[in-house]
C-alpha cells in the first residue's frame, strides 16, 4: 500500500512476515470451514474469526508503517531542524507521522492479541483485571501454568526484547498521555545544550527499535496461531 510512497510495487510477504501470515490464514480458514459446517451455535468461533482477520489487517498496517518510517528517515541527513531544507523537513515530518503510526499500533495489536487469546483460550483475565493488555494475558497463563508450550515461548520473546520494548512504551506513553515523543527528545536537548542548537533524536536508532518491536511481534503471532491451529484441531 504506502510501497507507492516511493515508486516501488505493492509489497510481496516473504520471510518472517510471510510465515506469520500464513499461520493467522491457516487458522482463520479452519475457523471458517468449522463454521461452515454449522459447528459455531453459540457464534464464538465467528467473532474469533472476526478478531483474527482484524488482526491481519492490523499486522499489514503496522508492517507498512514502519516501511514508511524507516525510509523517510534514510532521507534525514542533517542533525537538527534548523539545518535542514524544506525538502528534508517535510521527509522528517513524514517519518515522525509513521513512527508514531507504528510504535502505537504495535502495542495496540499485542492488546488485541490478548484480548482474542483471553477469549480463545478461556484465560478469564477480565476476572482480574476488566481492562488487561497483552502482557497482563501472558501473566495470567503463567500464573494459571496453562498452555505451558506457548506461555514459555511467549515469555522467553518478551524477556529477550524487554529493553526495546521499554524504550517503545515510553515513546508511545509520552506521546499519548504527556507530550509529542518527538518533542520531549526536542526538550531533552535543549536543556542539555541550552543556547546552542539542539540535534535531532538518533533516527536510525529509533527505526532499529522498531524493527525489533516489529520482528517480536511477527514471532508473538506465529507462535500464538501456531498454537491456536493446533487447539483448534483437538476440539471436537
Amino acid at each position: 500500500m504506502l510501497r507507492m510512497l516511493f515508486g516501488e510495487p505493492p509489497r510481496i510477504p516473504e520471510g518472517k512476515l510471510l510465515q506469520t501470515m500464513q499461520s493467522m490464514e491457516r487458522f482463520v480458514d479452519m475457523l471458517h470451514k468449522r463454521i461452515a459446517d454449522g459447528r459455531d451455535q453459540d457464534h464464538k468461533l465467528r467473532k474469533i474469526e472476526i478478531w483474527s482477520l482484524g488482526l491481519l489487517s492490523s499486522l499489514n498496517e503496522l508492517e507498512q508503517s514502519q516501511y514508511a518510517a524507516q525510509q523517510f528517515a534514510a532521507r534525514v541527513k542533517s542533525q537538527s531542524l534548523q539545518d535542514m531544507s524544506t525538502e528534508e523537513r517535510v521527509d522528517y515530518q513524514r517519518h515522525v507521522y509513521y513512527d508514531k503510526n507504528a510504535f502505537i499500533r504495535l502495542f495496540a495489536l499485542l492488546d488485541k492479541l490478548g484480548t482474542l487469546m483471553n477469549e480463545f483460550l478461556g484465560l478469564q483475565t477480565e476476572r482480574i483485571k476488566p481492562h488487561f493488555s497483552y502482557f497482563t494475558v501472558l501473566r495470567t497463563m503463567r500464573v494459571r501454568n496453562v498452555h505451558v508450550e506457548l506461555m514459555g515461548a511467549l515469555n522467553d520473546l518478551k524477556d529477550k526484547n524487554k529493553d526495546v520494548l521499554s524504550r517503545l512504551r515510553k515513546r508511545r506513553n509520552t506521546e499519548i498521555h504527556y507530550m509529542n515523543s518527538e518533542l520531549q527528545d526536542d526538550l531533552r536537548q535543549s536543556y542539555e545544550s541550552y543556547g546552542g542548537n539542539p540535534r535531532l533524536e538518533n533516527l536510525q536508532k529509533q527505526c532499529d527499535d522498531l524493527a525489533q518491536g516489529v520482528d517480536m511481534v511477527l514471532e508473538t503471532l506465529r507462535l500464538t496461531f501456531n498454537h491456536a491451529c493446533s487447539q483448534l484441531k483437538k476440539r471436537k
